[in-house]
Parts: structure tokens; sequence; C-alpha cells
């Protein structure tokens, strides 16, 4: 009798789900760990034509220094060209759209030397994205958490001062998030322009203390979708009933007696699944070994993650 037993699509079962975990590092440099690899950018809107010839343009990071204009640029345009003007209609690029249209606020500061700050957290870290209202950074000076809209929330009055990117783990500050009478010029926040509140008080030392602090933390949950395949084995009564194991062998080609008689029944100890080529592809082992019945089917649930 043949070893082998061809599953039928009903044998098979995957189920998705979503597995989260917690991380929580402190201190710069656990941050910029090769296994971590959290980057902090200073973005800065500066005048004048971009040139890398005299070493004049300001760079910024820690593990893969970029300069501090392009940072500026790139968040703007990826996340908030959309936002700053008085009517909203660019096409953005990725992920120019808020995270949640029932709380429809997004600022981006447009004014000269106007200074943001950008977390980048690698994929390996958050898997799909990050878990909303998970996000969380302190420093010496204060702390900010997401609401789980997108927004990134100012403890201290509760007010936005910036915005995560959950499914590219991107979280931008582009204020401080308070209230300053200023008639900056500044993007479109909520449905409206900031005019005599525009968001900004001590924003040349809020944002790039988060860059520069050594004393940083930052903690987050992250999200990533598996895969649990199981496949149902089942063993007929009268399937299987023979062993392979060399030890039932008296010799080269005789069984012992015991192995010969009726009422002889193997024990399961190891399930093989193979493909269509009967390449061996997984080992099931079971605790202990399974008897195999003559009078009723055995079925044998194995579970893959994947």
């Amino acid at each position: 009798m043949s070893y082998l037993k061809t599953l039928t699509s009903n044998d098979v079962i995957v189920t998705p789900f979503t597995v989260n975990k917690s991380f929580t590092f402190e201190g710069s440099a656990s941050l910029i760990d090769p296994n971590v690899g959290i980057d902090r950018f200073l973005g800065k809107n500066l005048t004048g034509l971009f040139s890398t010839d005299t070493g004049s343009e300001p760079i910024t990071g820690y593990i893969y220094p970029q300069y501090q204009r392009l940072v500026y640029n790139s968040a703007k345009e990826l996340y908030y060209s959309n936002y700053i003007s008085s009517s909203i209609l660019a096409s953005g690029s990725y992920e120019n759209y808020l995270q949640n249209t029932l709380n429809f606020k997004r600022y981006f500061p447009t004014a000269s030397d106007s200074v943001i700050a950008v977390f980048s957290i690698p994929s390996k870290l958050y898997g799909e994205y990050i878990q909303p209202t998970s996000f969380f950074i302190a420093n010496e000076s204060g702390s900010i958490y997401d609401d789980g809209e997108g927004n990134l929330i100012n403890p201290i009055n509760g007010t936005i001062c910036g915005n995560i990117i959950y499914n590219q783990g991107i979280a931008i500050i582009t204020s401080d998030g308070i209230p300053e009478n200023d008639n900056e010029n500044v993007g479109i926040y909520g449905t409206g322009t900031y005019g005599n509140s525009v968001y900004g008080l001590g924003l040349q030392t809020f944002i790039p203390d988060f860059i520069s602090s050594s004393q940083i933390t930052c903690s987050f949950n992250s999200s990533f979708r598996i895969f649990e395949t199981q496949y149902k084995c089942t063993i007929r009564a009268n399937e299987f009933n023979f062993s392979l194991n060399p030890s039932l062998l008296l010799n080269s080609d005789t069984l012992y007696d015991f192995a010969t008689g009726s009422d002889f029944s193997p024990y399961v100890t190891t399930i093989g699944l193979y493909n269509e080529n009967q390449e061996l592809l997984a080992v099931a082992k079971l605790a202990q070994p399974l008897p195999t019945s003559q009078t009723t089917d055995t079925t044998i649930l194995i579970n893959i993650d994947r």
C-alpha cells in the first residue's frame, strides 16, 4: 500500500488573523541599534537654490543622513500637498490623504525656515502598520501620543501637533500644538486655515529637541497579519495498516511474525506533507506515538502558521 495520500480542498482550511507586538526603546543609542533602526530627521524650509557642492546644505539623521531641505520637501509633497491651499484639488502621491475622514485635520508649516520632525520606523518592526493609539514618544521636556485617527497629540492641552502614517511607520511633528497669535503662512488645518491662531509657539525648540535629545523614549505596537493553515489528515480504518519501520524486519525481506498478524496495528509518530512532485515540504511530529484503529477513522490536524 502506498504511504502517500492526496489531500483535497476540503482537507485544507486557511484562516487569517492579526498579531500585535509591543516595542519600547529608551535612549538615542537604542533607537539606532542595528536591530532597531529608528531614524530621526529634522526637516527645514530653506530658501535659495539647493546645492551640495559648497557643503552649506545642513544634514540630518542618525542612520541614513539626509538633507534637511529634502526631508521637509518630501514630507510636504508626500503627505501634505493636498492641504496647503484653500481648495483641496491636488492629486497627491502615496499617503497624501487623511487616515480618518471623520477627523479632518492636517497642518503643515510653510513659512521660511519652518521646521518639522520626522520619525522613520522600519517595516521590520511595525509589520503592516502601527496599531492606532499605541504610538508614544517622549523626551526631557515633553511627550506626544497618537489619537488613533492619524493625529499626534500634545498632552499638555490635548491639541494636535502632527500626524502619523500608520501603514508606513512615519510620524511627523509639524508644530508644538500650542496656539499663538501670529499671521504666519500655514497650510490648511481642518476645514479652514489658521490665521490669528497659528500653531507654533516655541516651535524652533520644541521640534529640534525631539530630534537631538539623547533621553528619548519611543514605544508602539506593530501589527502583522499571518495565515494559519490547517491540514486535516484522515486515516481510514483500512489505510496505513502496514509499517515501513525497518526495525520490523527480521532480515532484508522478512518481517517478524507479530508484524504479519491481522491484529497488528502500527503507530503514527510522524506525518510528512509533500507537494505534487512528492518532495517533502514539512514534517509534523506527534507528542507521543498514536495507534491507528482498524474499526474507526483517525483524524490528525496539522496547523502551520505562515
